[in-house]
């Protein structure tokens, strides 16, 4: 594989380009960021850059350095690192900081981190002066194949996770490979889990991939790692081109484990228990659930739970407490008419939209993973 790829997000006027490199970022031709940001959003003035505080000094001084020296104004707004930041009274002082720095429908928001950054920023390009360009730089694994891609943005509320939030588009997803090398192991683990996702909703021939290469991936080995991120991000730039909004149930499908997961994350406190690691366990908890109504065999749970095992993946959670965790779930987007709707697996590759599922299999399928 090349060590460059450039994959389109097929929205009509609102399409985008994903652009995944390897060390491309400070390049002055045409394959370095500022090119490519040139190409996608045009004129540019103004640049908020809204950055993890934990990738200032890396990720965020490499785009920094990489923008045009004269007739570009910049201004640096940090964000705390963690769930926590995804919260309303920190989304009401970003509004006031983009106030302050002369923010107006002409600047563009670049979001430099993870998923929280992405969401955070996201979100406030939407809301302020009814809009601002976007450019998406995740600096993480879980960002890079899932929340950087599709529009999604959203804000915690203490009771639900991301209850607040828009569809935003981006003009750019920026990925540059090289950011993950600072990435604590954990947190890029934890990225895993969605990468696998992939594998279960639609993409059989990835999950093989995985099985044989995930030894690699988990050392960071730069060919089947930017392989593994550009399946990803084409497998969610498709269903997204299907259902960008949430219209048609196709885009459900990627929240495969999810329900459980946000309960999970809810219950245990955000930031306790990294996004991906719930994912894993609410992917364990689907597959049981899927077994027990008998939409699929016993095998694909075995081939899933192998392959999170050698991802190094929790599959459990001893905490677990399904009076806890269904109240939260009753909140789930997913819900209809008061009724309980998970993404349940067929076979590796297929998945398929279940509603009104008895709580007693729901408990069952949460205990199994205690």
């Amino acid at each position: 594989m090349e060590s460059s790829t450039e994959i389109t997000v097929e929205l009509g006027l609102r399409s985008y380009p994903i652009s995944i490199q390897s060390g491309a970022t400070s390049r002055t031709d045409k394959m370095g960021f500022a090119s490519r940001l040139a190409e996608a959003i045009g004129d540019c003035t103004h640049v908020i850059l809204i950055q993890d505080a934990s990738v200032a000094a890396s990720a965020g001084q490499a785009i920094i350095e990489s923008l045009p020296h004269h007739g570009v104004r910049v201004s640096i707004l940090e964000v705390a690192s963690g769930e926590a930041s995804k919260s309303t009274d920190r989304l009401t002082d970003l509004w006031g900081e983009l106030l302050a720095c002369g923010t107006d429908r002409r600047s563009v928001v670049i979001a430099v981190g993870g998923g929280v950054i992405g969401d955070l920023a996201g979100f406030a390009a939407a809301t302020f002066t009814r809009g601002l360009r976007f450019v998406q730089v995740p600096t993480t694994l879980l960002a890079m194949v899932d929340s950087s891609v599709g529009g999604k943005t959203g804000i915690n509320l203490p009771g639900g996770k991301n209850m607040i939030g828009a569809f935003w588009q981006p003009h750019l997803v920026w990925i540059d490979t090289d950011f993950l090398s600072t990435l604590p192991t954990r947190e890029y683990v934890s990225g895993l889990a969605e990468v696998i996702k992939y594998g279960v909703i639609e993409d059989a021939e990835f999950f093989e991939f995985l099985e044989s290469n995930i030894a690699a991936i988990i050392r960071r080995d730069p060919e089947p790692t930017r392989l593994a991120i550009a399946r990803s991000c084409q497998s969610k730039a498709r269903v997204v081109a299907d259902d960008e909004l949430e219209t048609s149930g196709r885009r459900a499908i990627l929240n495969y484990g999810h329900t459980f997961a946000h309960a999970i994350e809810a219950t245990a406190g955000y930031g306790a228990m990294l996004h991906g690691e719930a994912v894993a366990i609410g992917m364990q908890m689907a597959a049981s659930l899927s077994v027990d109504l008998g939409y699929c065999d016993a095998g694909l749970l075995t081939r899933q739970t192998a392959l999170l095992e050698a991802a190094e993946l929790p599959r459990s959670w001893p905490e677990a407490d399904p009076a806890k965790m269904i109240p939260i779930m009753a909140r789930d987007k997913k819900v209809a008419h008061g009724k309980l709707r998970f993404v349940l697996p067929e076979s590796i590759g297929s998945v398929k939209l279940v509603g009104d599922v008895p709580e007693e299999n729901v408990v069952a399928a949460i205990q199994a993973w205690i």
